[in-house]
């Protein structure tokens, strides 16, 4: 198993270094970035000798690798001495003999003990290979003088085996400023005339997880793209291989799962495809269906075709009925791919991820016993067609297979198990001691992309990172280190989450808590320039929070409320559209080489997910116009609606056909053919025209009328809306008139067609202390005078000054759980905050992940969190708490809440994935929360505390929301209320507009 021991920058006498000073030092010089992986030996290494150049004064240093070495080695040389010429313009001749004449540079790129002349310098003390001779894909790049007769200076690239040589060679290629995204993403490579490199030594220690990989999966979209654009003659090739290979070795991944739908060429079916992984250095395996690397989509029919029984019957695919034909069919693959390095699933499932069919064994025990029989089978397969070789096995207990291995399934020690996720980012279950003291350890299976229930997302890449950190730090806390698998769906649209996730996989530490940012900022900074690296992190953080609320493929009718907390959706809308204007900024300033890959990695994100929403947005108002009977106002939001999905559909096109020269054809398709499609047009009403008009109003909080009056409090300082309209489709005239001066009207009338809104505030320096249920807003025209109630408390600016905690208005209390009063750790756990986790800036989670679950005494036992609030009336309330989704299907999903010193409520989340549709756990993964509710008991009015207790660890909580008895039904939780310090001004902050 790989020890991971990466140190941290050792400090200078007189200055302690972290990594983050490092890293600002780095940019204060204009030096690349960090790599992943890479520290320094020391922080003084960048300033005690010179740069190495690789190309100066239109001449380029030779590169050297020895002819003897793996051919991996041989070939990443090959794509140095490419990136080289990308960056100058000059290309350094490649050689595989030692240089018999002076020269003042070399590149000599090598792997320990199969170069000699890198084996020769770490014999004579001058190449440091101490941490890295003899561990798992480590490396060291350093200058060494005088390293051979007649050659002054020397790079040395030397590697622990062959990929440590490959990544080192890569980490080189990335420091002189080519992108692992320069061709998958286009991201330009900046030409300069001389090209250097820092002298070292700079070291890439053992990675943190052993193999570190993707799926190729529901790959319709590459399919087409790459029989478009790649190989006219095949859906996904050799061609296509040679690309992903590459990125997967920029990126220091070494592992994939290919393509296997029915779309799509299998794997073995080109020969050129495992011998080309095999000379680039990937390990190949294969899904949970596939055993053996056997693709039952394509392979088993012919298989079966050539086998069939002697009265000429065909066999199934259950090793309960004819064992001995799918025990060969297995062989014959163990035996082609005997001498590549590959990965062995064991064990069976359905074809095309299809349940285990067993005909002869129909109970639990019965099917343990027939899994267990196949895992024997395939053992002695392996023993006698691969030997020794046939590492890594792997056993992966995916949906019914999890069941079967919880019943009992025997495993033997030396396979790893990867644990799958729900398919939606939470891990359903992590190892025990027992299963973390294994042989042959533990994985995970991860999805950043999924086809399945409740729904599929396979269009954008939308899982917030800060996610993907919570989930992955979670695993690794439970000693899941061996290998770590990621569903990426068409690779294109996954490239930053693909990119923090293989960060993570080599180096787990290097990221924390509050870091996810920093990655982002500095991976944006390395496409797109420094400068622009926080902004467009800040507008990726903004994107993920946004679909953390609903991911754009979940987006249905009726799902965010067009009437409450000053219009839900379109205060969404309204987030979204400052988001596009930022986006619209930043990509007027990128220079025009970076167009496309700004369009690839920023916009078309964005941008699309916008539109996605916005079409809903509009078919939502117009669904509502016609309950509320609208005229001429229904069919303009019907067009709206209609506008938007046309203008999503030409987005779409540009990136196909006129993106990077047309080289993307076919790469993105919301609406695929065979496989899940996002929400296409969506469905809208129209009205005939008739030849009349009406004055038609609906206030905020109604969806016609205004029986429920505007709520207002000096507190929130509110903004409220009334919607004006016409019930036909002849102009007519209108009139508002508030009944007090200190109500203010955004527009006191006019002429109206179809309709308009009217925003109501208060002048709260000219309102008097009290409660006012008497002013009113009075809309006339055409003949009708409708009058809208208001309800007005304003206890004073003295007495907001002076509110301590969260303030109660309008019948509720709502608390971003960050903003706590106090977080109190006990027992050796505690509360951590995780930046860009949920729906507001952050989430509190309870940690260690590893901690033991405290169920009693939690005032003295449990870590708590507390929150100041001050309730304007007694009674019994129910408390939500809005926590994130997270499983244990072994054990429970549990916390606490309590009042003052009351005693608390235990409340239970959903800790088991079902895979259905409808119930508790489909709707968390679609909404992104889980929704947990107690009540509490507020004896007098005035200020109390709220206090929530772990009772299980890894549980993060987001929102907090206490209905005092005035809190409609509504999607998401209400706008932050009143807080001196951390919401003082609560419209500003919600982001009301008239939309």
């Amino acid at each position: 198993m790989p020890h991971h021991d990466t140190p941290h920058p050792l400090p200078l006498p007189s200055r302690p270094w972290t990594r983050k000073s490092f890293l600002r030092g780095m940019a204060a010089v204009g030096a690349a970035p960090l790599l992943p992986g890479v520290l320094p030996p020391a922080a003084r290494a960048a300033s005690d000798r010179p740069d190495f150049p690789l190309v100066r004064g239109g001449a380029a240093v030779e590169l050297y690798v020895d002819a003897a070495d793996d051919p991996a080695v041989i070939r990443a040389a090959g794509d140095l001495q490419a990136d080289v010429e990308r960056v100058s313009g000059v290309r350094p001749a490649l050689r595989h003999t030692l240089p018999d004449t002076a020269a003042a540079g070399l590149v000599l790129v090598g792997t320990l003990g199969a170069s000699p002349v890198v084996d020769r310098l770490v014999a004579q003390g001058r190449l440091d290979v101490s941490r890295v001779k003899g561990r798992w894909e480590a490396s060291v790049t350093q200058v060494v003088e005088r390293p051979l007769p007649g050659v002054q200076r020397a790079l040395v690239i030397a590697g622990s085996d062959r990929r440590g040589t490959v990544y080192s060679v890569y980490d080189t290629s990335e420091r002189i400023g080519v992108s692992p995204w320069y061709w998958w993403a286009d991201v330009p490579v900046p030409r300069r005339e001389t090209v250097t490199v820092p002298a070292g030594p700079l070291k890439r220690y053992e990675p943190s997880v052993r193999y570190r990989g993707v799926f190729i999966n529901d790959e319709q979209n590459l399919t087409t793209w790459s029989h478009r654009t790649q190989e006219p003659d095949k859906n996904i090739g050799p061609e296509t291989y040679k690309r992903v290979f590459e990125l997967l070795l920029r990126l220091k991944a070494n592992y994939l799962w290919p393509a296997m739908h029915p779309y799509s060429d299998f794997f073995n079916k080109h020969r050129e495809n495992p011998e080309l992984a095999d000379r680039y250095g990937i390990v190949v395996g294969s899904s949970h269906p596939e055993a053996l690397l056997r693709n039952g989509v394509h392979e088993w029919e012919p298989w079966a075709e050539e086998h069939r029984g002697a009265d000429g019957t065909l066999p199934v695919y259950d090793y309960t009925v004819n064992p001995a034909v799918i025990s060969d069919y297995w062989r014959a693959r163990a035996k082609q791919n005997a001498s590549y390095e590959s990965s062995w699933t064991i064990g069976m499932r359905g074809l095309h991820d299809s349940a285990l069919e067993t005909k002869y064994a129909t109970t639990i025990p019965e099917k343990v016993a027939v899994m267990n029989d196949i895992i024997a089978d395939q053992r002695r397969i392996l023993a006698e067609e691969v030997g020794a070789a046939a590492e890594p096995q792997i056993f992966i207990p995916y949906k019914e297979v999890l069941e079967l291995y919880n019943a009992g399934v025997q495993v033997p020690d030396d396979i790893t198990l990867i644990w799958p996720d729900d398919n939606h980012g939470n891990m359903r279950q992590l190892p025990d001691d027992a299963e973390r003291a294994r042989a042959g350890g533990n994985g995970i299976y991860y999805h950043l992309s999924y086809w399945g229930r409740p729904k599929s997302y396979l269009w954008l890449e939308t899982t917030q990172l800060a996610k993907v950190w919570q989930e992955l730090r979670r695993v690794y806390e439970h000693g899941v280190d061996r290998m770590w698998i990621f569903n990426v769906g068409d690779v294109k649209s996954i490239e930053t989450g693909l990119s923090f996730s293989m960060d993570m996989a080599w180096d787990v530490d290097r990221w924390g808590a509050e870091d996810v940012g920093d990655f982002l900022a500095e991976w944006s900074g390395r496409q797109f320039g420094r400068r622009y690296g926080r902004e467009i992190a800040a507008i990726r953080t903004e994107y993920y929070r946004l679909a953390a609320e609903r991911r754009p493929e979940f987006i249905d009718p009726g799902v965010f409320s067009v009437i409450h907390h000053g219009d839900e959706a379109g205060r969404r809308m309204a987030a979204y559209e400052r988001l596009l204007a930022r986006v619209r900024a930043v990509g007027a300033k990128v220079p025009e080489q970076y167009r496309d890959a700004f369009f690839e990695l920023v916009e078309y994100p964005v941008h699309g997910a916008y539109l996605m929403n916005l079409k809903h947005y509009w078919a939502d108002r117009n669904a509502l116009a016609v309950r509320q009977g609208r005229g001429a106002g229904t069919n303009r939001f019907a067009d709206l609606a209609e506008a938007a999905h046309t203008e999503e559909t030409a987005l779409t096109k540009r990136y196909n056909t006129q993106v990077a020269g047309g080289k993307w054809d076919g790469i993105v398709n919301p609406y695929p053919s065979q496989i899940p499609k996002a929400p296409g047009r969506p469905a809208v009403t129209r009205v005939a025209r008739q030849e009349t008009s009406g004055l038609g109003v609906a206030a905020e909080g109604n969806e016609t009328g205004a029986s429920r009056p505007l709520s207002f409090s000096s507190y929130t300082r509110d903004r409220r809306f009334l919607d004006v309209f016409n019930t036909g489709f002849l102009p007519l005239d209108w009139s508002a008139e508030a009944s007090h001066p200190w109500v203010l009207l955004s527009s006191a009338g006019g002429s109206l067609t179809e309709q308009t809104r009217v925003w109501v505030d208060i002048d709260w320096a000219r309102v008097p202390e009290g409660t006012y249920d008497d002013a009113t807003v009075a809309v006339s025209g055409a003949g009708q005078r409708i009058e809208v109630p208001l309800r007005v408390v304003n206890d004073g600016e003295r007495a907001r000054r002076r509110a301590r905690g969260f303030v109660a208005a309008h019948g509720y209390v709502s608390i971003d759980a960050v903003h706590t009063e106090r977080r109190v750790a006990r027992g050796g756990a505690s509360w951590r905050e995780v930046r860009g986790l949920g729906r507001r800036t952050g989430a509190l989670e309870a940690v260690p992940t590893t901690a033991a679950p405290v169920t009693a005494d939690f005032a003295t036992r449990a870590p708590e969190l507390r929150y100041r609030v001050r309730f304007d009336g007694a009674g019994t309330f129910p408390v939500t708490v809005f926590r994130l989704p997270s499983l244990d299907e072994r054990g429970h999903r549990r916390l606490a809440v309590a009042l003052d010193e009351q005693p608390a409520t235990v409340l239970t989340g959903q800790s088991v994935a079902t895979g259905n549709r409808g119930d508790a756990w489909a709707r968390n993964v679609e909404d992104g929360v889980e929704k947990l509710t107690a009540r509490v008991t507020v004896d007098e009015p005035g200020e109390h505390v709220l206090r929530i207790f772990m009772v299980d660890p890894g549980i993060a909580v987001d929102q907090l929301v206490i209905d005092t008895g005035g809190l409609p039904a509504a999607y998401l939780a209400p706008p932050e209320s009143y807080h001196a310090e951390f919401n003082p001004d609560p419209d500003r902050a919600a982001g009301l507009r008239s939309y």
